[in-house]
């Protein structure tokens, strides 16, 4: 996964300086994204002059130090101007100068592509262009995107003809297959870009001091479909002007920047993976569809297609307004924006809840699946299919939801459920999570099921994503902006949103009422009582500290509702400190586990009172049998004798249901503080980026 940002400045005076550190601030909001390396590209002095490219391995700060080392000049002012911006999490060759982005279609420039995603027949295509007698300077897939432009763009110029940029980018991008979210800017098309988006994200921010006409802007549907031409071949041409129609060519101006009195309106766009690096500039956002193709000139939004409008298909994307604030994506009082936002969850989960829960008449209103409710609660299964910690909050709340509804639950990882091509029935309700709602395996599994008529329900974050728009209904999880890798905010708000999901479909269920209230009831303290859990932050640095700081592996046991805790633990351990971390069911432990036990390998147990607590502590009693000392996350007035010598972790009572949104605040201040111990850098571990949008 990688994050792009470009910006556009129409009428609006910029000089080169201000324009790249608006680029670069973009990339440092969008740095959770990948930070292998990172790039800018700008204009040069003239028209049509090659861009100016700087690029780099490592993090944006080095980014902002080989700017700085080149002296790129800063003081030319642009009225018009086009900056593109990538920051890398590497797929296809090292983090090398050479395979940072941006990638340019041959020394001069010409084209110059940012790219998010894999195109997975870049090995065709290269081959194709190398006869062609074009050289490759990387090892990535990108760069083949850069140089079918210039092969295209020359082609048509040889036979007289004068393709656009976005003509062009329809026959470059009809010949590739996989995923993209991509910006392209040309010295032949001073002022202008395209974007386009196909399965990774990608929106566009609008600024200006004069409002708009419309809140929307129209689709531009060809007549006929812009198909693959194959390059076997190689018929990569036009039409003919005289066989081209009307709308192919520059004859509309969008209504949403129509002009009354005919003089141009200064303005300003910004692409952007994700509107966390635009809120500073603007909160009016049009988040782009699969094969939407956005192209920006004269100071106009234009959205294409290369294909025919289909019956059900939109003909117009809406400009949104984004609630979030500034101060939501800034680090404050915090080291991390780990740390962040694991104390944040004292109003994330009040924020997921809130107008949905009426407490005093314990009931539950999910708008969003309102009225879906009869068919859900007739089907003969529901399957949950995820990744990562959004599997682990499926797993969290199978159990409830079993047992509220009466329908047999499954739970599956996405590229599993893939890999073994799993039947899905036309009865089934499938229940796709996703923080970001590009998750890569998740959309693939959500587009398998499609084809098959389940209903499917997004469980998501982040408003206009993939998944939130390609399923039939959904619930948005409200946990604001997570600019941390760890999803900690996500698992606590995925988890309740399930929850409210499982009570919704039960509502009607008399024999159920008493738990309902039960579980409303404890809902409503939650966020309390996560404030409570937060209080064990001393303890627990002291803990990491004296006792973990140097081992080299950890195991976590849990029961019942907690297992999901145990798992979800040893992952935050894994991927924040690069510890070996193992989450095991505490009813396998005599199966293999227990040969790991001694007095030196740390143990975390989650023992909270529930109907599995009797086996629990069996297991404990197991594992300080032969000398281990578990680390007990417990109840407070645990009874625990003092020939144990054990440390424990006291969070408050909950219903056993909910046990598991306040256990796992302890592991996730344990993985961040082990962590910081050891000098790593909690918001970016290595290898990792925030969500995993290639397959």
């Amino acid at each position: 996964m990688c994050g792009i940002f470009g910006y556009i400045n129409f009428l609006v005076d910029k000089t080169r300086g201000e324009i790249i550190d608006t680029l670069i601030d973009g990339l440092e909001k969008l740095e959770y994204r990948g930070y292998d390396s990172a790039g800018i590209a700008v204009d040069g002095d003239h028209k049509n002059d090659a861009a100016i490219i700087v690029k780099t391995p490592g993090k944006v700060e080095n980014l902002k130090r080989k700017v700085n080392d080149e002296k790129v000049p800063r003081s030319t002012v642009f009225d018009n101007h086009v900056g593109i911006a990538h920051t890398r999490w590497a797929t296809h060759g090292p983090a090398t100068v050479i395979n940072s982005h941006p990638h340019r279609s041959d020394p001069m420039g010409e084209f110059v592509i940012v790219h998010n995603g894999i195109i997975s027949n870049y090995g065709v295509l290269r081959t194709f262009l190398l006869k062609k007698g074009f050289t490759f300077e990387s090892d990535t897939d990108t760069e083949v995107i850069a140089k079918l432009f210039k092969h295209i763009y020359d082609s048509n110029l040889d036979e007289g003809l004068h393709p656009d940029l976005n003509q062009l980018t329809k026959l470059v991008l009809s010949e590739l297959d996989g995923s993209y979210g991509l910006l392209v800017k040309s010295s032949h098309f001073p002022g202008e870009a395209c974007g386009a988006r196909k399965g990774s994200p990608l929106l566009v921010g609008v600024k200006t001091e004069r409002k708009l006409k419309v809140d929307f802007v129209d689709v531009e549907y060809p007549e006929t479909d812009t198909t693959s031409s194959t390059i076997s071949n190689e018929n990569f041409l036009l039409p003919p002007v005289s066989q081209q129609s009307e709308s192919n060519l520059r004859t509309s101006q969008s209504r949403a920047f129509f002009s009354e009195d005919s003089i141009p309106m200064p303005i300003e766009f910004f692409f952007a993976s994700d509107a966390a690096s635009i809120i500073k500039h603007t909160k009016k956002v049009l988040y782009l569809q699969d094969d939407d193709i956005a192209h920006i000139f004269d100071g106009e939004l234009h959205i294409h297609r290369a294909t025919k409008k289909k019956n059900d298909e939109s003909t117009t994307r809406t400009i949104e307004t984004l609630e979030m604030e500034l101060n939501q994506i800034m680090k404050g009082p915090y080291q991390h924006f780990m740390q962040k936002e694991i104390f944040e969850q004292t109003e994330s989960t009040f924020n997921t809840m809130r107008g949905r829960v009426d407490f005093e008449n314990h009931k539950i209103t999910l708008g969003g699946l309102k009225s879906w409710l009869p068919t859900i609660r007739r089907c003969r299964r529901i399957i949950m299919i995820a990744c990562g910690t959004s599997y682990h909050s499926c797993l969290a709340t199978r159990s409830i939801f079993e047992e509220l509804t009466d329908i047999p639950v499954s739970v599956e990882l996405a590229s599993d459920f893939l890999d073994r091509k799993s039947p899905v029935f036309r009865d089934d309700t499938i229940i796709f999570v996703s923080q970001s709602g590009e998750t890569a395996d998740s959309i693939l599994a959500l587009q398998y099921c499609l084809e098959r008529g389940p209903l499917t329900i997004g469980v998501v974050n982040t408003v206009g994503s993939s998944i939130s728009r390609q399923t039939h209904c959904g619930v948005h999880i409200n946990a604001g902006p997570e600019i941390g890798v760890a999803s900690t905010k996500a698992y606590t708000s995925q988890y309740i949103a399930l929850v409210m999901v499982a009570l919704s479909l039960s509502n009607d269920t008399i024999s159920k009422v008493e738990r309902h209230k039960e579980i409303i009831d404890g809902l409503q303290k939650i966020p309390q009582q996560i404030g409570q859990v937060l209080k064990l932050e001393d303890k627990i640095k002291q803990l990491c500290k004296n006792q973990l700081k140097d081992k080299k592996s950890l195991l976590l046991l849990g029961r019942g509702f907690q297992f999901a805790t145990a798992l979800e633990g040893a992952l935050k351990i894994k991927e924040i400190t690069y510890t070996h971390a193992e989450g095991v069911l505490a009813g396998e432990l005599k199966h293999g586990v227990l040969a790991l036990v001694d007095e030196q390998l740390p143990i975390i147990a989650f023992a909270t009172r529930d109907s599995l607590f009797p086996n629990v502590m069996s297991a404990i009693e197991q594992v300080t049998a032969r000398k281990g000392k578990p680390i007990l996350v417990c109840n407070e007035g645990i009874e625990i004798s003092k020939d144990k010598l054990m440390t424990t972790l006291e969070v408050p009572e909950t219903v056993d249901c909910l046990q598991g949104l306040l256990n796992v605040i302890p592991v996730q201040l344990i993985s961040y503080w082990l962590a910081v111990d050891r000098g790593i850098n909690v918001d970016f571990p290595r290898n990792l980026a925030k969500s995993v949008t290639v397959t």
